[in-house]
């Protein structure tokens, strides 16, 4: 949640900002601002609305200076306005020298609000944010450096926080904390950069610096100094980024949310990349780091996630049982870390978070690491917190995802699933010939997709029907039922419809009372096992005049005849029906919204990366 971008050296520093929080405007983007100092003063542009609103301030009102910070927001405290937007000003009455931008949340800063308003300190603002700006200034008061009056307040705050700190007494110096909230420093040549994500640093260095939680840091043009808050002094740990600015661009697609979905044969090339061996009918996943021996004595998996990765988990379950049969239970992170779960020392937990960043995912990891359980993580961003926390894991390798609702993510996280369910049925009971079909089938699944995409024209008519719906049902069976659950998220999260996902066979048990012409239902129909028990439920459906939207197997002769649209998608393995299927259902999501004209790559109320609870 929010975007933080700060910047020393000896460019301009605003259009360096302004461009930063553009990459990071799917944090959030209810309101945005900036800060520069120059020749000892401070420069303050906000406004409420997306960036273009700060960019269109900032070309009628310039704010000069090669140092400041910025900030994209994701509400918490106070609606959108110009007044709560980011960077706030801290000092007494008429003397406010600092500038201080904020993600995260301070749980008590109500009572510190109090105490300073009691030794006259004045807010402007409805956010929890400002307490910090003036906390900080009163301690620079006493003790002159920026750097330990940050370092002088931090335990004060009880919450999370990642912090960008300009003051004009301090000209070229930016100072950043962390705790709970990401922050990046960028390494450059005579200039250093401060972000909450490596999006908005890449477009100038590949080198990196993740603050670790407790960490604060100071940053002048051609100086970068670490002290933790607890343990004193700490020197920098350069890491590099892996993957190019340029792929975060859209290209010639309207939107990124589109560009994803069509990304997504790739994302199987690379999330399988390097990961399977004929040779041995199995998966390669090096980065567990727990020995085969050790995974043979596991006796039960939990896979932990919040939304999309929750989906992707769900079906994961249903992979590792079917092949590996281990006994899997997936959680909800959020539910996961506050309530007391039976694990035993056989039990391996495994997080799953696109970000590496989400606050629940992470404090369902932290319980875990207290317990003593074994943690392995599922991720697609290197140097996050979770990777850096669990024991082991396996990234995604999906690239960045800019687009607010999750797709190539899904689809990653869908095929490391597979392979982690090979993996462990070849460590058990898989037989070489049933682990090679697996191989072959993982092997054919970008290919596979690039056909399931060409359902898009049919999907734009079916989008029509959708549009004007009052609720959508979405129903799927067995490894279907999670994809189900997640083209209903699709379509709630950017078309604002409300739509539920279902197993098929509990419609009849409450669901079918939603059932009528302006309620469609969307059945996950493809030839598999329990092919003939969805096309009973599909009667029952149009025996009460409903809507139907099927998809099923490429060249079926019945469905068509019993949907009033019917989505193709090619003959798969059934193994590969999650990751096949699930892309009619997020072109359907993408086409209503676009028909609706809804903002889809930033839908409201939404962030991408939620880092508070």
């Amino acid at each position: 949640m929010c975007g933080i971008v700060g910047y020393t050296g000896s460019r301009e520093a605003a259009g360096i900002l302004v461009a930063g929080l553009r990459r990071l405007e799917y944090r959030g983007y209810d309101s945005s601002g900036l800060a520069t100092v120059d020749a000892g003063r401070l420069h303050i542009r906000k406004r409420a609305g997306r960036v273009r609103e700060l960019e269109n301030l900032i070309h009628r009102q310039p704010a000069q200076g090669s140092c400041g910070i910025s900030h994209t927001r994701w509400a918490t405290h106070g609606p959108a306005s110009d007044t709560n937007a980011h960077p706030h000003l801290g000092g007494r009455l008429g003397t406010a020298g600092l500038a201080l931008v904020h993600n995260g949340v301070i749980e008590n800063h109500a009572s510190l609000r109090r105490e300073l308003e009691a030794e006259g300190f004045v807010f402007a603002s409805e956010t929890d944010s400002e307490v910090i700006a003036h906390l900080i200034a009163r301690a620079l008061e006493k003790t002159g450096d920026l750097f330990t009056a940050v370092q002088l307040v931090l335990p004060m705050l009880e919450g999370t926080y990642g912090l960008g700190v300009v003051s004009q007494a301090h000209p070229g110096l930016v100072v950043g904390a962390r705790m709970g909230s990401p922050l990046v420093v960028g390494v450059g040549e005579g200039e250093h950069l401060l972000a909450s994500d490596a999006a908005a640093v890449a477009p100038h260095t590949r080198q990196v610096v993740y603050l670790e939680d407790g960490e604060i840091v100071q940053l002048t043009p051609g100086k970068i100094e670490i002290a933790h808050r607890e343990r004193g002094p700490v020197a920098p740990r350069i890491d590099r980024i892996d993957w190019h600015p340029d792929l975060a661009e859209l290209g010639h697609h309207a939107h990124y949310m589109i560009k994803e979905i069509r990304e997504q044969p790739m994302t199987l090339v690379d999330a399988c990349r390097g990961r399977l061996s004929r040779r041995d009918a199995t998966a390669c996943l090096g980065g567990l780091n727990l020995s085969p021996r050790t995974l043979r004595k596991i006796r039960r998996i939990v896979l932990v996630g919040c939304g999309t990765s929750a989906h992707a988990a769900l079906v994961g379950e249903y992979l590792i049982e079917r092949i590996a049969h281990l006994p899997v239970e997936v959680e909800y992170a959020s539910e996961f870390r506050y309530r007391n779960a039976p694990l035993d020392e056989r039990t391996l937990v495994f997080v799953l978070s696109q970000s590496g960043e989400t606050a629940d995912a992470l404090g369902a990891l932290r319980e875990a690491n207290r317990r003593g359980h074994p943690t392995l993580a599922i991720v697609n961003t290197v140097g996050s917190t979770i990777a850096r926390e669990a024991r082991g894991g396996v990234y995604l390798h999906a690239g960045q995802e800019v687009g607010v609702a999750s797709t190539k993510a899904f689809a990653a996280q869908v095929a490391v699933l597979a392979l982690l369910a090979l993996y462990l049925g070849r460590l058990r009971h898989l037989s070489f010939s049933d682990g090679l079909d697996i191989v072959d089938a993982l092997e054919s699944a970008p290919g596979l997709i690039e056909e399931a995409l060409k359902v898009e024209p049919i999907v734009k008519s079916a989008a029509e029907q959708i549009a004007t719906a009052r609720t959508v049902l979405y129903l799927g069976r067995d490894l279907l039922h999670p994809v189900a659950l997640e083209g209903a998220l699709k379509l709630t999260e950017i078309s604002y419809i409300p739509a539920h996902g279902y197993p098929t066979a509990e419609m009849k048990h409450g669901p079918i009372a939603l059932v009528d012409r302006d309620s469609p239902c969307v059945f996950l129909a493809p030839r598999c096992s329990l092919y003939s028990k969805t096309l009973a439920s599909i009667e029952e459906v149009r025996a009460r005049g409903g809507h139907v939207i099927t998809v099923g197997t490429e060249g079926d002769r019945v469905l068509p005849g019993l949907s009033n649209t019917f989505l193709p998608i090619p003959d798969a393995p059934e193994i590969l029906l999650p990751l096949l299927a699930v892309i009619p259902l997020q072109l359907l999501a993408y086409h209503t919204a676009l028909k609706l004209g809804r903002d889809i790559d930033k839908p409201r109320n939404l962030a991408k990366s939620v880092t508070v609870e």
